[in-house]
């Protein structure tokens, strides 16, 4: 049977693995920025908390897309499994340096989705895709912006909450 259904499949068995493996990426960006929404939340600053929260609702909705779209490609989703997410931060800075390198990680993976269609020269895939790269675009540049928020502003005094009261603002401009 399996074979049947692979032969109406729009998507080889290498690239519906992949897509797979983001499902899990997916899911696991939300259940980290979920524990850095807690983290914030117990530790008083309240804005990233709320900025986190949305965050994790983002990679969440990124997660269906995935989902969705490996099943209308006549493909099989697999619902993942997340463990070992870390709960603690040694620093407010350290939450947002853990939430660029997983921005980063996340378009990474990406980019190897995309370059294993390109070479299958799977166009549809591709094109779904690109989507999310220019979505990886814009969060890739609001983590970072949140992560510029220590230099700018500092730490010392009121820096920290000011950081905090700030985060929510960032805004990505595309320039389009």
């Amino acid at each position: 049977m399996k074979d049947i259904m692979r032969v109406k499949s729009l998507i080889s068995a290498e690239i519906e693995t992949l897509l797979n493996q983001q499902i899990k990426k997916e899911a696991q960006s939300s259940a980290i920025y979920l524990a850095m929404a807690s983290w914030c939340d117990r530790n008083g600053f309240d804005g990233s908390s709320v900025y986190f929260f949305k965050q994790a609702d983002e990679e969440r909705h990124h997660q269906l897309k995935f989902f969705k779209y490996v099943l209308d490609m006549g493909g099989t989703s697999i619902s993942p499994d997340i463990t070992g997410i870390k709960i603690e931060y040694n620093s407010f800075r350290e939450v947002f340096e853990d939430a660029l390198d997983q921005e980063v990680s996340v378009t990474q993976s990406i980019k190897s989705i995309a370059a294993r269609c390109h070479k299958e020269q799977d166009y549809v895939t591709l094109e779904f895709l690109n989507w999310f790269l220019k979505e990886q675009r814009e969060e890739e540049y609001k983590a970072r912006r949140a992560l510029e928020l220590f230099e700018v502003i500092g730490e010392e005094g009121t820096g920290r909450w000011q950081i905090d009261r700030h985060v929510g603002d960032i805004k990505y401009d595309s320039g389009a």
